[in-house]
């Protein structure tokens, strides 16, 4: 096991690819018709993924690369046994597994830890994100490149150029990892260049392959991007009654390459508004939910900061920025020193705000990170905020100051059949002294048959991570798993397999508090649909007052033990229907004796390319003694997002949340006229359904420019 981090090479090592210069500026038009096409290289037969990973990918695909000073060149054929394709829509970054697509996936540190991900589905729509922890996507990071798809009876051509402006690399380097991946619904097979077990993404850089330069990859002299916006809005409150205010904003970014590998990114006055809404859910927590980040400026890079640690244990969570007061300026230094080294820093002054009565705060963040072994790493950050001015008025709760150091050291085999974490923190506030720090450790091992995994936490009740994401303080936690896979050889069943979990907290004296069992049994069809059977047990010993409807009524004490159990079933229709379905329905005890019924489901509908159609809805059936009596949760969203072309979107997205009383309806024109510029057009609304009281509406018209200088 040891070997296998320390002394293992690359797994695929033995697939090159021989990337030669082009001759001449290559036009991307889908056509494939330029010489220096019929002079490159083709890449070696696909092998199978999905459904099994034993043979040679039945569907033809064959991949060529070139460059020149200014660009990374890419084409694809992708062949079909039919005329046709499926896909959602037109729009960028698309659901991986709903749409025939051409994906690639860039290393060009050769370090099989972060990247860059391209790619496009059948029809066009475009995908673009960063890659971190060895083979996730962030979708949210957008950047400025050129593609085009053309369809034929018998297969579909993707062809695309990426400035070398647009990503991050060492110069010098001379063998970059890469790998392509295809994914076609008609015959449900997913297929990769290098060989990948089925259990692992074709996104795994542990699997890539080598493009090897003929010549050092050229380096651009001049890398900076000016992004101007400039908007005009108007914002009205109905229910305070005060006149509508209107906006009229100017602000932007500035990116500068420093290297090829290291990038500066400079904000001043930014603004958000045509960022997604979050999508609302029933809350029945005892704890803070969590939302994540989609504003553009936190996203390059994000995962030195945004994945430090665990999901419920994040010293540094960027939306605890702005949100509150306005982001008056901010700069970011991200990116590569080395091979071995990344490095993220970033400082972040926000003005006062009256209304929440909050000083002008600065927020200093520095990570760094450090590989070892084969592709493990270790990390280090402190996390810094300081009230920079006096609050508006007396009495203000934002302490003087909040400090976070940590480390941890991240376990992944050349296989990626092993990973884990150790992780520690020590938080500062003024005032404060006690327990403020955190242990945690994870190890899990992953093959075709076998998952197991064990995870544990410590968190002192004094830590204390404001701009963090630590919803749960004063406990000890063990969270086991294990699963095992069967794979008949014939039928409807592609694989099916048992699973338990578990989730178990203590007090800090490690006497038991609340505790989750689930059991459950894993069916995946040939068709890629999925059938989920599971029973729960749940125990839980308030540690504070709780309403177990979380609409204000009056609270279970402290030391109340509730303890029940709950049946779940969970199906999801094959994607590869124009009409797809969900449901889930569970039934079991709750809080206080009490009963509780869910039901979720979500209907789809595509009128490919241009219309996709979904609605989702849930609903919850609470039946519990007095006070509470029985409450019924209602939770409605329909959404309808119109691609007229691969740049032109229209999106609507209604939420009606009968638990929180409100309805939402935002509806957004994003029209990209040029790569990475775009003109929105937005409007949002909230109001009370019933009896139908209207809150605040807004209306926005946003313009951007991406200027490389």
């Amino acid at each position: 096991m040891f070997s296998s981090f320390v002394f293992a090479q690359k797994k695929n090592a033995g697939y090159k690819y021989h990337i030669k210069r082009a001759a001449s500026p290559i036009k991307i038009d889908g056509l494939l018709d330029e010489a220096d096409w019929l002079k490159a290289d083709t890449t070696s037969p696909f092998f199978m993924v999905l459904p099994m990973d034993t043979s040679l990918a039945k569907l033809r695909t064959v991949v060529r690369l070139a460059y020149d000073n200014d660009n990374f060149y890419i084409s694809a054929v992708c062949y079909t046994p039919t005329a046709g394709y499926m896909v959602e829509s037109l729009k960028r970054d698309f659901s991986f597994l709903k749409n025939d697509n051409f994906i690639f996936f860039m290393d060009p540190f050769d370090a099989r830890t972060d990247g860059f991900s391209f790619g496009a589905n059948a029809a066009g729509a475009q995908w673009d994100g960063t890659m971190y922890e060895g083979s996730k996507v962030d979708l949210s990071w957008d950047n400025k490149w050129y593609s085009a798809v053309k369809n034929y009876p018998d297969k579909w051509v993707f062809e695309a150029a990426i400035p070398f402006k647009s990503i991050r690399y060492k110069k010098g380097i001379k063998e970059w990892g890469i790998n392509f991946s295809r994914n076609d619904l008609v015959t449900t097979e997913k297929s990769s260049w290098t060989p990948i077990p089925r259990q692992f993404p074709t996104a795994a850089l542990a699997y890539t392959g080598t493009v090897v330069w003929d010549e050092a990859p050229p380096v651009a002299t001049h890398n900076i991007s000016v992004i101007p916006y400039a908007l005009g809005g108007i914002t009205k409150d109905f229910q305070s009654d005060k006149p509508a205010v209107w906006r009229k904003e100017i602000g932007g970014d500035v990116k500068v390459g420093l290297t090829s590998s290291l990038n500066l990114d400079m904000t001043v006055n930014p603004d958000f508004s045509q960022v997604d809404v979050d999508q609302q859910v029933i809350n029945l927590n005892r704890y803070e939910l969590f939302f994540p980040e989609k504003r553009q400026f936190f996203l390059e890079n994000g995962d030195l900061f945004a994945n430090f640690g665990y999901g419920d244990i994040r010293p540094f969570f960027s939306r605890r920025i702005g949100l509150n007061a306005p982001i008056r300026a901010g700069a970011r230094l991200t990116g590569k020193i080395d091979k071995d080294w990344r490095v993220g820093v970033m400082d972040i002054q926000t003005g006062r705000s009256a209304s929440d009565n909050l000083p002008g705060q600065n927020f200093g963040i520095v990570t760094l990170q450090r590989r070892v072994f084969s592709r493990s790493n270790i990390g280090f950050m402190f996390v810094n905020k300081d009230g920079t001015g006096s609050a508006p008025a007396p009495g203000s709760a934002a302490n003087a100051y909040n400090r976070n150091i940590g480390a941890e050291f991240n376990l992944a085999s050349s296989n990626n059949q092993w990973t884990g974490k150790l992780l520690g923190l020590k938080s500062f506030t003024a005032g404060v002294k006690g327990r403020e720090f955190v242990q945690a450790a994870n190890l899990q091992y992953l093959s075709k048959y076998w998952t197991a995994a064990l995870q544990q936490q410590y968190v002192g009740k004094d830590y204390n991570a404001e701009v963090g994401y630590v919803p749960r303080t004063g406990y000890n936690k063990l969270n086991p798993l294990l699963q095992h896979n069967f794979f008949p050889k014939s039928g409807v069943v592609l694989s099916h397999g048992l699973q338990y979990t578990g989730i178990y907290f203590f007090d800090e004296a490690y006497k038991p508090t609340d505790n989750e069992s689930i059991l459950s049994y894993l069916i995946t069809f040939r068709d890629r649909g999925t059938l989920t059977i599971s029973a729960l047990d749940d125990y839980v010993k308030l540690l504070r007052e709780y309403d177990p409807t979380n609409t204000g009524k009056d609270s279970l004490p402290v030391g109340f033990k509730s303890h029940w159990n709950t049946i779940d079933v969970q199906y999801a229709s094959k994607p590869q229907s124009v009409f797809t379905y969900l449901f889930e329905v569970a039934r079991g005890g709750y809080y206080d004796n009490g009963t509780k019924t869910t039901l979720v489901g979500q209907l789809g509908y595509r009128f490919q390319p241009y219309v996709n159609l979904i609605l989702n809805a849930s609903y919850n059936d609470l039946q519990l003694p007095a006070p509470y009596g029985r409450n019924k949760f209602w939770l409605i969203g329909p959404r309808a997002d119109v691609t007229f072309t691969n740049t032109l979107y229209f999106t609507t997205y209604v939420q009606y949340n009968e638990q929180a009383r409100n309805m939402n309806i935002n509806s957004r024109l994003q029209w990209r006229y040029k790569p990475a510029s775009d003109l929105f057009i937005v409007y949002g609304d909230n109001s009370i359904p019933s009896p139908f009281t209207v809150k605040n509406r807004q209306f926005t018209i946003k313009w951007t420019y991406w200027w490389n200088i």
